[in-house]
């Protein structure tokens, strides 16, 4: 398996593979840059095709991280770590503490939280073998991130249909949203809140049922909601989404969601822009919940300033989609730009 010729390598600091026989852990870890603090990212679970297919999702995943934390303004890193395995049926705590004892074998340069296929539940567990871990919550409180992802969407998303359509009222704006778990249905309610009209979709049809119904949104199957007829596409499922095929399909001029690394190739990128489709880059707008996560890391924790910081996304997609119209470029290409300018400060 190649690494260093890897097509989503950019200089890593560092990648680990982990294997614990007992438990059946098999692990990647990547520690992609450490110049701003600590590499902090998720940890996802979840049953890749390949080893290759889980080296290529967390190079690119532990990247966008650090891009994220830069352009968020936080003192972090960026990393990332996945284990190979289904976390409904292989996921067992032995395996999570053996995580937890790779995770400390690193001596703090990797801070773990929890990302699909994990909760909070896993991170204590995790806990109980390492002290960098994040998302724990505070006085009782559920460290959830997700509320505080989905709001960062939200705020991003009034600042894209702004910049596309000349207004940031939501109401009776269409929107889809692809994946409606713990940030999906997050953001459903906030829009709806909102007065947008929103349709919704995801592989867990139960839970899709339920929710459509206490909104009053249309469901719709997973394949039929790039051709739903929506000013705003919301990917908020797993990444890769927007391919070529599906960029030709949507209708949508805003895409803003909560997925990371939702464009399937930078090719797509250009292709979006030279569509007219505003893409609002996917690391800043779910910036939310590693902003809440390293709040949560500090014993002073302050939900009102959390929500503040959370809300200041907008002024960063502000700026960012004002330098692309300015310079004729996709806003994916200038946030990594201004992401490399505040990296080198």
């Amino acid at each position: 398996m190649q690494v260093f010729d890897h097509p989503e390598f950019d200089h890593h600091r560092q990648i680990v593979f982990g294997c614990d026989r007992d438990s059946g852990l098999h692990a990647i870890i990547a520690i992609h840059d450490t110049r701003r603090g600590p590499a902090l990212g998720g940890l996802r679970i979840y049953p890749y095709a390949s080893e290759a297919e889980a080296l290529t999702d967390v190079l690119r995943l532990s990247r966008g991280m650090t891009y994220k934390s830069a352009l968020a303004d936080l003192p972090l890193g960026g990393g990332k770590a996945v284990i190979i395995a289904d976390p409904r049926r292989e996921k067992t705590p032995s395996m999570l503490q053996a995580m937890g004892r790779l995770v400390e074998s690193l001596g703090g340069r990797y801070i773990t939280a929890e990302d699909s296929g994990t909760d909070e539940a896993d991170m204590r567990i995790i806990r109980s073998e390492t002290l960098h871990v994040s998302g724990l919550g505070h006085d009782g409180d559920s460290g959830d991130p997700s509320p505080f992802t989905a709001y960062g969407v939200f705020c991003a998303m009034k600042s894209a249909v702004r910049h596309r359509f000349g207004h940031d009222d939501l109401h009776e704006l269409r929107v889809a949203i692809q994946g409606v778990g713990h940030v999906g249905a997050h953001l459903a309610r906030e829009l709806h809140a909102a007065g947008a009209q929103l349709v919704l979709t995801d592989v867990d049809r139960d839970s899709l049922g339920v929710l459509a119904d206490e909104l009053g949104a249309e469901s719709v199957m997973p394949d039929a909601i790039f051709d739903a007829d929506v000013e705003v596409f919301a990917p908020c499922a797993m990444g890769a989404v927007l391919t070529e095929a599906v960029v030709g399909r949507l209708k949508a001029g805003v895409i803003c969601g909560a997925a990371n690394n939702q464009l399937a190739t930078a090719e797509v990128a250009e292709r979006l822009h030279g569509r007219g489709v505003l893409y609002t880059p996917d690391y800043i707008a779910n910036a939310g919940g590693v902003i809440e996560v390293e709040a949560q890391r500090h014993p002073h924790y302050n939900r009102s300033a959390v929500m503040r910081h959370v809300e200041r996304i907008a002024i960063t997609v502000d700026e960012i989609l004002s330098r692309a119209q300015a310079q004729d470029m996709s806003p994916a290409v200038v946030a990594d730009q201004l992401a490399r300018e505040r990296l080198a400060v």
